[in-house]
């Protein structure tokens, strides 16, 4: 009898937790999500709206997904995944809907679109449907809490230089720089805020080098006969005929 083992495999539940803070963060390191971030993001208040109202999704439907993990058919994971998503995403959109009507009119058609948000299918997919129901909640947590972080960092920025206000209030300087408010303001401070994620995590910036350091090279359908890329044909026909060869 096969044994499963995600059953006995061990947590480090702080782990599990902190790493979609900064290392794993759903937005600048595996840029999910971009859609309302860069949308809502051009006010603090709306930034804290969204980021809340995923975060209970997330939590939630990591938390039913992974008790059902061994229920689900594998051939119908996806439409159960995005129905269970759904019915979360409806409850929490008639709770902000009758407690705080100015944030739902803000966040708009982007409340309802969590249900495709690509970071909720995205833990469902690869993390609550493999692992136990706990794990599933800290990582959807954290999950949630990094996407809360980059929403409010860059609503701040976008808010303070674009609009001169905090959540509304008036700051000194009066700052009114209206292209943050605008999509070309909102495309800079979010690869200024990736360029800022990649250096806290550590990442190094892929090699150069062309086919021989691509990662699909085994698979790549422009590998020629005798096993050779592209590149490395052309780079023997310039020898070739740097050598008097004439035409390959």
């Amino acid at each position: 009898m096969q044994t499963n083992t995600n059953e006995k495999k061990k947590y480090n539940y702080v782990k599990e937790l902190t790493k979609g803070i900064i290392k794993e963060n759903p937005v600048l390191c595996l840029v999910l999500g971009t859609c309302p971030t860069l949308a809502v993001t051009t006010a603090a208040s709306n930034a804290i709206g969204m980021g809340i109202a995923a975060t209970i999704v997330l939590i939630c439907s990591n938390a039913v997904i992974s008790a059902l993990r061994k229920v689900i058919p594998d051939k119908v994971r996806i439409p159960a995944y995005i129905t269970i998503i759904a019915a979360f995403v409806t409850m929490v959109q008639m709770v902000v809907k009758a407690f705080a009507p100015a944030i739902d009119e803000s966040l708009g058609i982007f409340l309802p679109l969590i249900v495709v948000n690509c970071i909720i299918l995205g833990r469902a997919e690869m993390y609550a449907s493999k692992n136990a129901v706990f794990p599933s909640i800290l990582d959807g947590l954290g999950m949630g809490i990094g996407f809360t972080a980059t929403l409010l960092l860059m609503g701040s920025i976008r808010e303070i230089l674009g609009n001169g206000t905090w959540f509304g209030m008036d700051l000194p300087g009066n700052l009114q720089i209206m292209i943050f408010l605008l999509p070309p303001g909102g495309f800079f401070v979010f690869g200024m805020l990736i360029a800022l994620a990649s250096k806290l995590s550590g990442k190094k910036p892929p090699k150069a080098g062309g086919c021989a350091h691509c990662p699909l090279k085994g698979s790549c359908s422009m590998i020629t006969e005798g096993g050779k890329t592209c590149e490395e044909k052309a780079q023997v026909e310039v020898e070739a005929s740097a050598k008097g060869g004439g035409e390959v």
